[in-house]
């Protein structure tokens, strides 16, 4: 049915003038810079010259690698997006990190387009002194494979050259929900098997991850598998009522309630396996119908509108775990932490570490609800204290398992009240003090606001 609708496109091509006048059948059909009709798609041809022009011609932000080979040999093109004249932010904490990819049904054509597209918006936006696109870049890396699939891609099918649905292909409960060509194991397939292993060499830090296809136009989040709410329920929903309330009406839903029950998809792998927080972005399927003909940058403009507060606010995606005070009196110590961040920590811990880095004493697990404040107390010996440690907090980032741990100096000017009741007095380390004692502390202070992130 879909070349037969594509031969009526083409004859339509032929007597509708203006998209004539913008797209030539004898030229390799480009995304835009040359206006051409979004529905023809970039072959891997045009795609591999324009990513090439496009690592030529802005080498100040634009990193091109490939993550490996597709089944038929062809390179699948990373592009990487960051001010690379600086190794961190201007503060000195690490940039944020944004994995994106379109392409994994070869003919999912506004998939693909947008994933070029979210690379293309902060190209141009760089050189033409776009505020938040320079902000971002400075801020961020955005790592963004266009095309997953480029053999399918060529030919015009949702399969690879073997005939996989990749997007069923991943070490995610493969091949556990009803589907079919999932292929012969999980990451039986050179594209997927790449794809993962690009993941897992580059981007494990990251904190948003978007996969981008088309049929329905929808948002899904984990699972697909299961009808039930992921762990990270609150980030979720919280980054779907942003969107709906003031960008996009898009819908935003569970993927086994809002599509149907999908297993070995890359978006479960990346939550369940990677601890990233994931999403299928679904255009919508009008690319197939015929006489629907607009420019890329006017046919996904809302859904770049999306894409652009995902990624400016890429910050928020994770727990962000401040120390407002800390104070330990008579054998118990008192801490008020809060979360800056949009996502809960089930198992966060306070530790003590010596000069040497040795840590000699750690709390209990806490958690941190996202967007909260918790005060919780611990029996402590205030022996295990000295004037030369340190505090440190370690938790992860989400409540999925797969999360990544992080271990983060307590902030430096923290005053920290010591006081323990001995005859009558009050003792700081040993040592006569009637007021409290202030640790100096050695370490980096924690980022407490993304405002600071980008001073």
């Amino acid at each position: 049915m879909r070349v037969a609708v594509g031969l009526v496109v083409c004859m339509m091509l032929a007597v509708i003038p203006s998209a004539a006048a913008q797209y030539d059948p004898t030229q390799t059909p480009m995304w835009p810079g040359e206006p051409v009709d979004s529905h023809v798609h970039m072959t891997w041809a045009a795609l591999t010259l324009e990513v090439n022009d496009w690592a030529d011609e802005n080498s100040d932000i634009v990193d091109l690698v490939s993550a490996g080979k597709s089944e038929l040999g062809r390179d699948l093109w990373v592009v990487r997006l960051s001010d690379w004249s600086m190794e961190t932010k201007a503060n000195g904490s690490s940039k944020e990190i944004v994995y994106i990819d379109g392409g994994h049904h070869g003919n999912e054509y506004l998939g693909t387009a947008l994933a070029w597209l979210s690379a293309k918006w902060y190209i141009n936006g760089w050189n033409d002194g776009n505020e938040e696109a320079i902000s971002v870049l400075q801020n961020n890396e955005l790592h963004i494979l266009i095309m997953l699939n480029p053999d399918g891609n060529d030919i015009d099918t949702r399969w690879n050259i073997n005939q996989v649905d990749l997007n069923r292909n991943y070490d995610h409960y493969w091949n556990t929900c009803p589907t079919t060509q999932p292929g012969s194991s999980a990451f039986s397939e050179a594209e997927t098997a790449a794809n993962a292993a690009y993941i897992d060499a580059h981007v494990t830090d990251a904190d948003l991850y978007v996969t981008m296809h088309t049929g329905v136009w929808i948002i899904l989040y984990p699972w697909g598998k299961w009808p039930e709410q992921p762990p990270d329920w609150e980030l979720f929903w919280t980054i779907r009522d942003t969107v709906n309330a003031g960008i996009s009406d898009i819908p935003i839903q569970n993927a086994n309630q809002g599509l149907y029950p999908n297993c070995g998809t890359s978006r479960d792998y990346g939550y369940g396996q990677m601890g990233f927080p994931t999403f299928t972005f679904e255009t919508d399927d009008e690319q197939f119908v015929p006489g629907s003909f607009e420019n890329i940058n006017d046919r996904l403009a809302e859904e770049m509108d999306v894409m652009r507060y995902l990624i400016e606010n890429v910050w928020y995606w994770r727990a962000r775990l401040v120390v407002q005070s800390l104070a330990v009196e008579e054998g118990t110590l008192t801490l008020d932490v809060i979360n800056h961040g949009q996502a809960s920590t089930a198992n966060a811990s306070l530790e003590y570490h010596n000069a040497a880095g040795e840590v000699l004493w750690a709390s209990s697990l806490f958690g941190v609800n996202a967007t909260n404040s918790t005060t919780v107390s611990f029996d402590v010996d205030q022996n295990v204290f000295t004037t030369e440690g340190k505090w440190n907090l370690n938790y992860q980032k989400r409540v999925i398992n797969a999360a990544t741990w992080v271990n983060e100096t307590v902030d430096s000017n923290l005053t920290v009240n010591f006081i323990e009741a001995e005859e009558g007095f009050l003792l700081g380390f040993g040592l006569f003090n009637p007021l409290a004692v202030i640790f100096s502390m050695i370490g980096v202070s924690v980022l407490t606001r993304r405002e600071e992130d980008n001073d």
